[in-house]
C-alpha cells in the first residue's frame, strides 16, 4: 500500500512509522522547513503511551522518557493553598516531553527519506488519492515522473495537517476556527528547577501551570482571558504583571526562562465538530480531525489514538493493495470508531475551559469550593475515564484485502 501523510506532527509522524512497520510505503510531506520550532512540553497521558507502544514506538519513548514519574500534583489558589491534591498513581503513568525532542525521536524512527521538509501538498481528489507536491526535492521521487509540480496517487492520503488544515475542506464541509476567548504564553526553563510538582493554579480569568520534564527543567503555561494577541512586546513583563505575586515557584520560573523561547498563542478549536473524517481514500487525524482546547491534555494524545487506530485497522492491509471498497469499509469503521470519543473529549475540554477561566467573582468562589469538597478518588477516577482506551482488535471491521496493481502518477 502507497500512503502519503500530509503534516510531520506527531500524529503524522506516529502513524507513518505503524504503516512502514506494517510494510506499507509511506512519504511524509511537510510544508514547514525541518528547523522549525516544535513548542513546549507535551503530556503523554496513559492512552497516548499506549497508543505510541502500539504504533511500535515503545523502545523510543522508554530511552526518552527513562526514570521519569510525576509524583504528586493538584489544583492551587494564587496564594499556594490546595485545592486538592491528586494521588501519586493518578499521575504516576503520565510522561512528559519536550516535544522537539520527541519529534525529533519520531523522525529518525523513520525510514531515511521518508519525512519532505519545505514541501507543500494540495489534496487534489479525496476520492482517488491524487495529491499535488510543491517544492524543493521533490522532483527526484521516481512517483513524481520529475516534474517540477508533480501529481502523485496513493492508494490512501492522509490527512494530519493540522488546526488550519487545507486537506480538511476537500474531503468534508470545513467549520473554522473558533477562538476560546483566551489566549496562552508558554516557555520552559533552560535549567533545571528542582522539587517542582505539576500543578495548575486558577484564578479569575487566569490560570498557571507547573509540569517538570524529566531532566527537572520546567515546562510551564500562563493563560489569560482578553483578545488573541499578546498586548506586549516584552514576555516576562507581560507575564509577571499578571503573575508575579503568585505562589512561589512561579515567579522565579518564569524569570528563570529565556524571553526570546517564551510564546504566545491563541487557544482554538474547530467552530462545530465534523460529521465525516474520511471520504474515498483519504482520511483526517488528528487537529485536522478534532482540534480541542488543551484543558483536559487531550490534543495530542487523541492525535496518537487516531494514528494507532487507523494503522491497526489497516495493518492486513498494509503490505499489499487494498480493494477501494475494503478501504471504505474500514474508514468508515476509523470514523466511526474516532470521531464520537474525540468529539465528546473536545466538548468536555470546552466545558472545563470555561469553568477554569472565568472571570465572575461569585462563580470562581463556588468553583475552588466544589474543588475542595471534591474526593480524590473521584478526580483520579476522572482521569481513569479518559485514559480508559485500547486499539481496536485486529479483526474489528477489518476485511481481508484483495490484491490488486499499486496505484502510480
Amino acid at each position: 500500500m502507497d500512503v502519503v501523510v500530509i503534516g510531520a506532527g506527531l500524529a503524522g509522524l506516529s502513524l507513518a512509522h505503524g504503516f512502514q512497520q506494517s510494510g506499507a510505503r509511506t512519504m511524509v510531506v511537510e510544508q514547514a522547513p525541518a528547523d522549525r520550532p516544535q513548542g513546549n512540553g507535551l503530556s503523554l497521558m496513559p492512552n497516548g503511551l499506549t497508543a505510541l507502544h502500539a504504533l511500535g514506538l515503545g523502545p523510543q519513548l522508554e530511552q526518552l522518557t527513562r526514570g521519569h514519574s510525576p509524583a504528586g500534583g493538584g489544583q492551587r489558589t494564587p496564594d499556594g493553598r490546595w485545592l486538592y491534591r491528586l494521588p501519586a498513581r493518578a499521575v504516576g503513568s503520565v510522561r512528559v516531553v519536550h516535544r522537539a525532542e520527541l519529534h525529533a525521536v519520531l523522525v529518525q524512527a523513520l525510514v531515511p527519506g521518508t519525512v519532505r521538509f519545505g514541501v507543500r501538498a494540495t489534496l487534489v481528489d479525496p476520492l482517488t488519492g491524487q495529491v499535488q507536491l510543491q517544492g524543493p526535492g521533490i522532483d527526484d521521487d521516481p512517483s513524481g515522473g520529475g516534474d517540477e509540480d508533480p501529481m502523485v496517487r496513493a492508494d490512501l492520503v492522509v490527512c494530519a495537517d493540522g488546526l488550519r488544515s487545507r486537506a480538511r475542506a476537500a474531503i468534508g464541509s470545513d467549520p473554522g476556527i473558533r477562538y476560546a476567548g483566551y489566549g496562552a504564553w508558554r516557555g520552559v526553563t533552560p535549567a533545571a528547577v528542582p522539587g517542582v510538582e505539576p500543578s495548575e493554579t486558577w484564578g479569575r480569568g487566569l490560570r498557571f501551570g507547573l509540569v517538570p520534564l524529566p531532566d527537572n527543567r520546567v515546562y510551564w503555561f500562563a493563560v489569560r482571558n482578553g483578545p488573541p494577541t499578546a498586548t506586549a512586546q516584552d514576555a516576562h513583563r507581560e507575564v509577571l504583571d499578571l503573575f508575579g505575586t503568585w505562589h512561589d515557584p512561579i515567579r522565579r520560573v518564569v524569570e528563570s526562562t529565556d524571553a526570546a523561547t517564551i510564546t504566545w498563542s491563541p487557544i482554538e478549536e474547530l467552530a462545530r465538530p465534523l460529521t465525516t473524517l474520511f471520504r474515498g481514500v483519504s482520511v483526517l487525524v488528528g487537529d485536522a480531525a478534532h482540534a480541542m482546547t488543551p484543558n483536559l491534555g487531550q490534543g495530542g494524545n487523541q492525535g496518537l489514538e487516531d494514528a494507532a487506530t487507523l494503522v491497526r485497522l489497516l495493518t492486513r492491509s498494509a503490505a499489499g493493495a487494498p480493494d477501494r471498497q475494503v478501504l471504505a469499509q474500514l474508514l468508515a469503521r476509523y470514523d466511526e470508531l474516532r470521531r464520537p470519543r474525540t468529539q465528546r473529549i473536545a466538548r468536555l475540554s470546552r466545558q472545563l475551559g470555561r469553568i477554569a477561566s472565568t472571570d465572575q467573582a461569585l462563580l470562581a468562589i463556588g468553583r475552588d469550593a466544589l474543588l475542595r469538597l471534591t474526593p480524590t478518588r473521584a478526580a483520579a477516577a476522572s482521569i481513569d475515564a479518559l485514559a480508559d482506551w485500547r486499539p481496536p482488535d485486529v479483526g474489528d471491521g477489518v476485511v481481508p484485502p484483495a490484491t490488486r496493481p499499486t496505484l502510480s502518477a
